[in-house]
């Protein structure tokens, strides 16, 4: 508002200064947050997403810890001795990509999975994930998985 604005000297515009534009930006993305709650959807799927991850990781040796909160899980990759496998974790990455899934690769060693999928995904885009991962691990470890 003219209000607002009037009260503003510069250089108060700046880009993380909390210009008027900017924290009305901030308000309605709250609200947006609030209105489809996306927090209780992070918590909700967050945890289908994390079950899922530990079936696998009882599938497939290779993952060695599974951890996260929310949408943002990890997958650590370790080879027999339980040291960090980033040449399978790589192989991993590259087979799901190949199935049009982008999958962020990370850890010290280049052998965690990062997956943070979007706060609004669904059911279903978990389940084609997890099935994706399967199908992944399958390729880069030799063991069957889903087909």
């Amino acid at each position: 508002t003219s209000k607002i604005a009037a009260v503003l000297k510069p250089p108060s515009f700046s880009t993380f200064g909390g210009n008027p534009v900017s924290s009305a930006a901030a308000l309605a993305t709250l609200r947006v947050i609030q209105k489809s709650r996306l927090a209780e959807n992070a918590r909700v799927m967050g945890a289908k997403l994390h079950a899922g991850l530990e079936e696998l990781q009882r599938k497939y040796p290779v993952i060695g810890d599974v951890r996260g909160l929310g949408l943002m899980q990890g997958a650590e990759f370790v080879g027999p001795g339980k040291e960090p496998d980033p040449a399978t974790t790589s192989r991993v990455v590259e087979a799901a990509r190949r199935r049009s899934v982008l999958i962020g690769l990370g850890g010290m060693w280049g052998s965690v999975l990062r997956i943070a999928p979007p706060l609004i995904v669904e059911d279903g885009h978990i389940d084609e994930l997890l099935d994706v991962l399967d199908q992944s691990l399958s390729e880069a470890t030799g063991k069957p998985g889903r087909a």
